[in-house]
């Protein structure tokens, strides 16, 4: 699934694609937002971590999770 980090003072968004479900990222998220830890962590389907300090979210946007297409179909 897609995962969009907002941060403050920064011009661009953080993008990554997620292997972990929508539940786990939300609990992370919520965790991170309720000042559990000072790191939101989270990591992407080739193995990566994203470190982001929480005090400096402006959002996080959890996309559906993403249904790969195969074939040259015509849609």
């Amino acid at each position: 699934m897609e995962v969009k980090i907002g941060v403050q003072h920064a011009p661009r968004e953080i993008v990554l694609e997620s292997g972990q479900s929508v539940d786990e990222v939300e609990r992370v998220v919520f965790e991170a937002l309720a000042g559990k830890t000072q790191l939101l962590s989270l990591e992407d389907e080739k193995g990566r971590k994203v470190l982001v300090p929480t005090d400096r979210l402006a959002y996080v946007e959890i996309g559906a999770p993403t249904v790969r297409k195969v074939g040259f179909g015509a849609l």
